[in-house]
């Protein structure tokens, strides 16, 4: 019965997800019932494609990403898929009218980490970041709002800078991994070999703007998304705090990171700032 492979695709999205982030996993949950899976299904697939380009060093990556870049086409076109993660990613993708441009964005960036690794001016910044997080904001928006197109438009602007922040809090985040273990640079005019404090707070005054401008739009989410997107919010504020007391040097040399026991602090501030309408 299809059913059962469905109910299979969607497990292995959930897992994929529990898997690769355990505190994106945990914002996940923070969503009602009806909309977690979606989400899940939508993370299983752009952690896929993500994992092609990143991290599958000992084999033809161009080569698995153009076999995971047909399989996409034709799950979308067939509406059914033996690769289980984009088995439930078509299914989210006709469930909510997502559009063929969006993902087609996202996979021109992913597309991009074959080859590219640097950026040097702020429209190629600026287009790679809208393909790898504005987008998938987007996706999500599309769950969150369930057909209200009204709503949509009213979120669209701060879901994609939401996507920015998180995005560019994981570049300075990474900065080590990315420069050393994968030739990669994101951030335009930024010699990240002699990355300085003026550098790295201008970097940041970039990213807390973008969080200014997507809290303007968590306020406005329906119930049944508020709560979760709120607690991914306020976890990466955390993890840029972090990041801003921390010497350009270290950041340039470790991966900074939200303990696990601050983690569980930051969730029950979140649900008591919820309970008191404070968002």
């Amino acid at each position: 019965m299809k059913s059962i492979f469905d109910t299979i695709s969607f497990d292995c999205s959930r897992n994929v997800t529990k898997s690769y982030s355990t505190s994106f996993s945990a914002a996940v949950k923070m969503l009602a019932p009806k909309i977690r899976q979606d989400i899940y299904n939508i993370y299983g697939f752009v952690r896929f494609a993500d994992e092609i380009v990143d991290t599958f060093h000992e084999y033809n990556k161009e080569a698995l990403f153009e076999m995971f870049e047909k399989d996409l086409d034709s799950a979308l076109e067939n509406k059914i898929s033996l690769n289980p993660i984009l088995n439930s990613f078509q299914y989210t993708v006709h469930k909510y009218n997502i559009p063929q441009s969006m993902i087609a964005a996202f996979m021109k960036s992913m597309k991009l980490d074959l080859h590219k690794s640097e950026y040097k001016t702020y429209d190629e910044y600026n287009e790679y970041i809208y393909g790898s997080a504005d987008v998938v904001g987007l996706m999500c928006l599309k769950v969150f709002v369930d057909g209200d197109n009204q709503k949509f438009d009213e979120l669209e602007h701060a879901a994609m800078r939401l996507g920015s922040a998180f995005q560019k809090v994981n570049f300075l985040r990474d900065l080590k991994a990315d420069f050393e273990d994968l030739n990669r640079t994101y951030f335009p005019n930024t010699d990240l070999s002699r990355l300085d404090e003026h550098s790295k707070n201008e970097i940041i005054k970039e990213i807390e703007a973008d969080f200014q401008a997507g809290f303007e739009g968590i306020v406005k989410l329906p119930l049944e998304a508020k709560f979760g997107v709120y607690t991914a919010f306020i976890y990466y504020k955390k993890l840029l705090s972090k990041l801003k007391k921390t010497p350009s040097m270290e950041i340039k040399n470790t991966r900074i990171r939200v303990a696990d026991y601050q983690k569980f602090g930051l969730l029950a501030k979140c649900y008591v700032n919820y309970r008191l309408n404070l968002i």
